[in-house]
Parts: C-alpha cells; sequence; structure tokens
C-alpha cells in the first residue's frame, strides 16, 4: 500500500471534496481521483458513493479512513522517534489560525519554537478564525489558535494563551452610518432596525451577538454576513455598517484609524485566545513539543 495514496484518501475522506482536497494538497483533480482508485482495486470495494452534488464515505471507506488515521499517526510517532535518536526532531507540523493571530499570537511562540526544534518544518494555513476548531476535529491542520468555544469538544484540548474583548465598531468616514450612530447618541439609544449591521457567517462572536439582541428582543438589519474579522473591520471603515469583532484584531488591523470603538455591547463575554489540538494528536513528538513550548512560556 503506498503510504501517499493513503494521505491523499484520508484527506479526502475528511473533506468529501474533491476540488477542496486537491488545491489543499497541490495535486491535479485528475491525479487525486487516480489514488483513490488504486486503493479500490487494491482492495477491491468502492471506498466512496458519489453524484453530481455529493461525496460520501461507503461502509468499506469509514473502516479504511480509521485504518489510515491510526496508520499514518503511528508511523509519524516512528519517524520522530527514530530521529531523536539521531540528531534532533524532525518532520512536518500544520498550523491554522487568522491573519491576525499569526502575528499577535503565534510569531513570538514560533520563535521559540524554532530556536528548540530547527529541524521541524511548518506549514501555517491562515483563514477565518471561525473555521479553526472545525480544521482541527477535521484532521486538515495538526493546531489551531482559536477562541475557546462554550462548550469545548472532549476530544479537544486547550491552552489559553490570551483574552480579547468583544468590540462594536463603527466607521469614522462620514456617512450615513455615521450620522445614524450620531443620532443614537443624541437620543441615548441606538436604533438597531436602522443601523447596518455586519455579521460574522459563523463562530463564536456570531453565537454572542445573536444572543444579545435575543436578549434585549431586538432584530438588527443585516447589512452582510463575512467571512474573517478582518474583513468585517474593512467594511466597517468603508462606511458599510457596525460589527463586532475581537479587539486584538482592532489594534492590528492597518485601518484603525478610519473606525471607532462604540460605548455598546461591554457585556459581551471576551474571548479566550489559545492553542487547539486533538488528544490523540498528543501521540505525536511534534504536536507534543509545540505544546510543552507554549505551557512553559504560560507558567
Amino acid at each position: 500500500m503506498d503510504m501517499k495514496d493513503l494521505r491523499l484518501f484520508l484527506h479526502l475522506s475528511k473533506t468529501l471534496h474533491f476540488a477542496r482536497s486537491s488545491k489543499e494538497l497541490h495535486i491535479s483533480a485528475s491525479g487525486l481521483t487516480r489514488a483513490i482508485q488504486r486503493l479500490e482495486q487494491e482492495f477491491d470495494v468502492a471506498l466512496f458513493e458519489r453524484d453530481n452534488r455529493t461525496v460520501r464515505l461507503t461502509a468499506a471507506g469509514v473502516q479504511l479512513r480509521d485504518y489510515a488515521a491510526q496508520t499514518l499517526d503511528q508511523l509519524m510517532q516512528l519517524k520522530s522517534d527514530l530521529q531523536r535518536q539521531g540528531d534532533g526532531l524532525r518532520g512536518t507540523l500544520s498550523l491554522f489560525c487568522s491573519v491576525t493571530a499569526s502575528y499577535s499570537f503565534l510569531h513570538e511562540l514560533l520563535q521559540q519554537f524554532r530556536a528548540v526544534y530547527p529541524q521541524v518544518e511548518l506549514q501555517l494555513h491562515t483563514g477565518d478564525s471561525a473555521l479553526a476548531l472545525e480544521r482541527v476535529i477535521a484532521g486538515l491542520d495538526d493546531i489551531a489558535i482559536a477562541a475557546m468555544p462554550d462548550r469545548l469538544p472532549e476530544s479537544l484540548a486547550f491552552l489559553p494563551l490570551g483574552e480579547s474583548p468583544l468590540v462594536c465598531i463603527g466607521p469614522v468616514l462620514a456617512c450615513p452610518v455615521r450620522q445614524l450612530l450620531q443620532q443614537g447618541r443624541d437620543s441615548g439609544e441606538y436604533d438597531w432596525q436602522a443601523l447596518p449591521v455586519i455579521m460574522p457567517e459563523t463562530g463564536l462572536a456570531r453565537s454572542r451577538l445573536e444572543q444579545w439582541f435575543v436578549q434585549r428582543g431586538q432584530k438588527p438589519r443585516v447589512y452582510a454576513q463575512v467571512s474573517g474579522h478582518e474583513a468585517m473591520v474593512s467594511m466597517v471603515s468603508l462606511g458599510c455598517g457596525v460589527a463586532v469583532v475581537p479587539r486584538v484584531v482592532v489594534d492590528k488591523s492597518p485601518v484603525s484609524d478610519r473606525i471607532e470603538i462604540l460605548p455598546v455591547m461591554q457585556e459581551l463575554r471576551p474571548f479566550t485566545v489559545g492553542l487547539c489540538a486533538r488528544r490523540r494528536k498528543f501521540a505525536n513528538p511534534l504536536v507534543n513539543a509545540l505544546w510543552q513550548v507554549a505551557a512553559a512560556d504560560q507558567q
């Protein structure tokens, strides 16, 4: 059995999307299809059920997925054990975080980690922080920097690195949104049915903001649903509406001088930001090594 084919299969078994897997694995769609066909021929079973819209694992595919995950984890551990007996820890560690987190929380941590383990190759993927936990659970990344959810799945471990308040922001630019904000200041109450609100597509900030409105019997006027807090700050700076984002995103934004923090929603609970990984991944010495470096820095 070809381990490369097994890795390709395992990734596809988690995304269930040929185009997405081929893009993230840097392989052509035809190359990915041939790898799956080789495995299906070797085991003489169908691993996926496919139609024009969906891809699903067969019962045999589920069995192979579990076997592949265990086998590749054991192989990684064996390689690391052998390398430790040689000249140091080596291998590839996959990380996911937002752009803001990459220089707010990750930069110093990776400096410390690379000073101790210079031969470890780091693969950094950036994107919407709301996707961080999903990517770790799906096995697309070994470790992520994420906001701690209200309920952490038992399969995950979380190491706090810091906190960031949630703040409501509006534009400084002279625009209709600015006028509505001024009217709210003058009257002592903002009109949320008139103010356009830029909402996150998914994630903890969205759920806390929705809860805030429900508790007050308010229904906001949603202007847009956006993926990524950084993009939300940019839209606010252009006068598109108001938004709720972590304060760290505002502080690090290149357009921070074009927005203001509004004196509302101070009661929103802050984000606890930290490292997140599947507990079973601690069998991987690379994951364990980064975790230990981060934990030592928090003491």
